[in-house]
């Protein structure tokens, strides 16, 4: 069933967090932390490693009651769902699976407790690529097999809402593809995703919206280009007509520029419009202006004070 895109200007909210907040005894995880996902796209859950983004999301399923504030899916707890399979789909713990069941039978007996159609076990065993091992036990799986089936029953009500922590680990470069073609692929369907990743650069490549978080608190929720652009390493790869006129044209406003020696510079210290109409200015044709910095370089940047663990340099 594919499910209809939402109405363009009008975007729902269906995940809704509100001032949620949880202490683990003097620890606290979650700080009174904000933000909405909405459908149609997928969005990306970034923090640092104890930054909070498991315990988030496990709140977000009813598996942890915050000690504050609210988490509703489609204005209800999840708790409070009446199917709550067919509605929300998460991966949190991938290998929570007995290992003496078959990937068939596990995905068999979700299935019966939550009133699903036993075909969409075949249906979702063939999605995740799972099918010609679906009879093995579980216990034998790899890491990255543990994974596809972990998705497998987050997929198995068809829900409108998915929930995926981590779901590239163990996985293989063609598994880390299929996982970002399956992402987008659901958002386009109208469904909300909402993924948490370490790999910045799968990131960049899957989400269109991120909630960035550290020590449990908000730090941005907003679209990707835009976070990547509040970097203040970001750095421009110019390709221009007169190399000594645009040279000379952002010096004079601060800027820094190096040499590629393929043909193309670098430009630094200054943004996106004032090099174009620097080269303007100049009479100088731009044939390349494309930003540089990366969402790691963002990311880096932006929760280094949020960090907890960090290693010897």
């Amino acid at each position: 069933m594919r499910r209809p895109r939402p109405s363009v200007g009008k975007v729902a909210t269906v995940i809704e967090v509100r001032g949620l907040t949880k202490h683990f005894g003097s620890v606290l995880a979650v700080d009174d932390l904000t933000f909405d996902v909405a459908p149609g796209r997928v969005t990306g859950f970034l923090g640092p490693n104890g930054s909070g983004k498991t315990t988030t999301m496990s709140m977000i399923m009813g598996l942890n009651h915050p000690n504050a504030g609210t988490v509703t899916i489609s204005g209800q707890r999840y708790q409070d769902l009446r199917w709550p399979l067919r509605e929300v789909g998460g991966l949190l713990e991938a290998r929570a699976i007995h290992p003496g069941r078959s990937a068939r039978t596990h995905l068999a007996v979700l299935a019966r407790y939550n009133a699903i159609d036993l075909k969409r076990v075949d249906v979702v065993l063939d999605q995740v690529g799972l099918s010609d091992v679906a009879s093995k036990r579980v216990g034998k799986f790899s890491l990255g097999m543990g994974q596809r089936l972990g998705i497998a029953a987050a997929l198995l009500g068809d829900p409108a809402t998915v929930l995926l922590d981590e779901p590239v680990n163990g996985l293989d470069p063609e598994g880390i593809r299929w996982i970002r073609t399956l992402c987008k692929g659901l958002a386009g369907e109208g469904r909300t995703v909402f993924i948490s990743s370490h790999l910045m650069s799968e990131m960049a490549l899957t989400a269109d919206q991120l909630v960035v978080i550290g020590k449990g608190r908000l730090i941005a929720q907003t679209p990707v280009a835009d976070f990547v652009a509040r970097s203040s390493s970001q750095s421009f790869r110019v390709r221009v007509s007169d190399t000594s006129a645009f040279v000379a044209a952002i010096e004079a406003i601060d800027g820094v520029v190096s040499n590629n020696g393929d043909g193309s510079m670098v430009v630094t210290g200054v943004d996106l419009v004032a090099i174009g109409d620097a080269a303007l200015a100049k009479r100088v044709a731009v044939y390349e202006l494309a930003a540089q910095a990366s969402l790691e370089d963002a990311f880096m940047e932006l929760t280094s004070a949020s960090v907890e663990y960090r290693g010897a340099s």
